[in-house]
């Protein structure tokens, strides 16, 4: 009878979350690993990686499952996804049933239920696990979307979260004089479509996260961003390809911006995802202190591995010409461009026993080796007077310039040599033909005169 109570009460715990032991939130934490696009279909080696750094807690940055459906990719045909003469979306949204069974098959990864077993698991949303690809405020299955990412990340029926419009959220973990505070934004539920410049997280969650960072102090704070907040990708990039970030929204990064600076807060910094490569950038004219975006995309999903792998030295070649005046460049990066395109997943590691507290961010491969970092000490990420806060001049900075502010033939380099290149080539298969008419009018001619 005894043995009969026993599995009973496994089962119970193993089956209903909310039964569990709470977690621990005045433990101190050391170990933070986060990532994003993760395809559940595919394989997902890193979380041996990710369970080797033995972290203390997990972020979610979205595109957590990838939930919509996609058609083929067709320029011409009865249905035309891309193109000029596109006529159906290429993306389109998953039944409840197909976006639950996504989610099963997440959870179901032996990786990744070894880390939930260790590790307190949190995190936010993108576009393939809000709907669908680039979607905002106007999505219509919002709702049931989030209830379904709630299941996944096993929040409690009663959480604040299940009765809010949005998965925004906030954690505080650890003791006095050694807290990390983790906030998780929401930059789907209230989205104004792409390039209206309206409102990336709507009036209540500005209001919500005003009062989060006047709230309790802590030594650090880390702000998830499903979507780049520093890195502006798509201004050096256009017309080739396109990307989100908070810089598409202008106003609101720099009402972000504000609102850390005048809320007088210490140790900010952002994490990220989305875009399918990894990258350290760094804002030095926010606020009175750098602000740093650690962008780990993806855990599966890589701009490197979406080509053959003959073209992968040609995708660095093109990430080491593309011009990124936030990113930052050291010796601790595994290639010249400082960007990593193969998955990858963020570690964060704070030596709260150093004479002076410092904080490692680093970005690492499937083998959990080190691809990017930066060491520093956390006071560092505090006002100072040999801080410069405000761009001198109209001279370009590093850290401080846009990228819209770059002179007009480094902007657009890029897309000159591509175009450069399609030309020279039409221009040598054009040479090409003549000569060939040429050298045969000539032989026809001599076969005449023979």
């Amino acid at each position: 009878m005894a043995g009969s109570r026993l599995v009973h009460l496994f089962l119970l715990i193993l089956f209903f979350p909310s039964l569990r032991a709470a977690p621990n939130t005045t433990a101190v934490v050391s170990r933070i690993a986060f990532g994003s696009c993760a395809n559940q279909s595919a394989p997902q080696p890193v979380w041996e990686a990710i369970v080797g750094f033995d972290p203390q807690v997990f972020i979610w940055l979205g595109d957590n499952v990838y939930g919509d459906n996609k058609r083929p990719f067709r320029v011409f045909g009865r249905e035309r996804t891309v193109g000029p003469w596109r006529n159906v979306p290429r993306f389109y949204p998953a039944t409840e049933e197909e976006l639950r069974r996504k989610y099963e098959l997440a959870k179901a990864n032996p990786g990744y239920a070894k880390l939930r077993e260790r590790a307190r698991v949190i995190g936010t949303w993108d576009d393939h696990d809000y709907g669908v690809n680039d979607a905002g405020k106007e999505y219509s299955g919002k709702v049931l979307s989030q209830r379904l990412l709630l299941d996944f990340l096993d929040e409690d029926e009663d959480s604040p979260r299940r009765k809010q419009a949005g998965v925004y959220a906030s954690y505080m973990f650890g003791p006095e004089g050694k807290r990390v505070k983790v906030i998780m934004l929401d930059t789907r539920y209230h989205r104004d479509p792409l390039l209206s410049d309206g409102t990336i997280l709507g009036d209540p969650q500005w209001q919500w996260l005003e009062r989060e960072l006047r709230g309790p102090q802590s030594e650090m704070t880390i702000i998830g961003s499903s979507i780049q907040v520093v890195s502006n990708l798509s201004a050096t990039t256009r017309p080739l390809f396109y990307v989100e970030s908070w810089a598409c929204f202008p106003r609101e990064r720099e009402r972000l911006f504000r609102l850390i600076d005048s809320s007088k807060r210490n140790g900010v910094l952002f994490i990220s995802g989305d875009v399918h490569f990894g990258e350290i950038a760094r804002f030095d004219c926010g606020v009175q202190y750098p602000l740093y975006d650690i962008t780990s995309s993806g855990l599966t999903q890589s701009v490197e591995n979406s080509v053959p792998a003959i073209f992968q030295s040609v995708m660095r070649l093109l990430a080491w010409l593309t011009p990124t005046p936030m990113r930052v460049f050291s010796p601790n990066c595994r290639h010249k461009s400082c960007s990593y395109g193969q998955p990858n997943f963020g570690a964060i590691e704070i030596d709260w026993n150093a004479v002076t507290p410092r904080v490692k961010i680093e970005l690492r491969d499937l083998q959990g080796n080190s691809v990017d970092g930066v060491e520093f000490p956390i006071s560092e990420l505090k006002p100072s007077n040999a801080h410069a806060n405000k761009k001198e001049g109209h001279s370009f900075e590093a850290h401080c310039s846009l990228e819209t502010e770059l002179p007009w033939l480094l902007r657009y380099r890029l897309a000159m040599l591509f175009f450069g290149t399609i030309a020279v080539f039409v221009v040598a298969l054009v040479l090409v033909g003549i000569a060939c008419c040429s050298a045969t009018k000539m032989f026809t001619r001599k076969c005449k005169m023979a």
